[in-house]
């Protein structure tokens, strides 16, 4: 099993960064700034693909916490994009996990039903196994 490195530097030609931002488009820490700086996140987009970089939205316009369902929303989004798109393989961070201060718990089982280009951390795959 593949699981998302824990420490992105580079990616293959194929390859999308997959991360947790905010839809103001902010991209001044954590996932966000290292999508910025290295994979073409553009300040002022908060989400989708830009470049090698995609971004889910955890936090909203005001940088406060979304909440779950509106988080799910845009993993749902997100995983149908992947889909349509399968020569490209997404590697996802642990998305909401950090700045948004949601648990692996929380986020993982959105992530439970995914198509096979879509590589997770593997905190996320080991929770949802142990989960079933």
């Amino acid at each position: 099993m593949r699981y998302t490195p824990d420490n992105i530097t580079e990616l293959a030609l194929n390859e999308i960064f997959v991360f947790g931002s905010n839809e103001a488009g902010i991209m001044g820490a954590g996932a966000a700034k290292l999508a910025a700086d290295k994979f073409g996140a553009r300040a002022g987009v908060g989400v989708g693909l830009m470049g090698q970089s995609y971004a889910i939205p955890t936090k909203d316009l005001n940088i406060k916490t979304l909440p779950l369902n509106k988080i799910y929303s845009y993993i749902d989004d997100f995983i149908r994009f992947a889909e349509r798109y399968p020569k490209m393989t997404y590697l996802v961070t642990k998305v909401g996990c950090g700045l948004a201060h949601f648990s692996v718990r929380d986020i993982a089982p959105a992530f439970r039903y995914i198509p096979a280009n879509v590589i997770l951390p593997k905190e996320f795959v080991e929770y949802n196994k142990n989960s079933q």
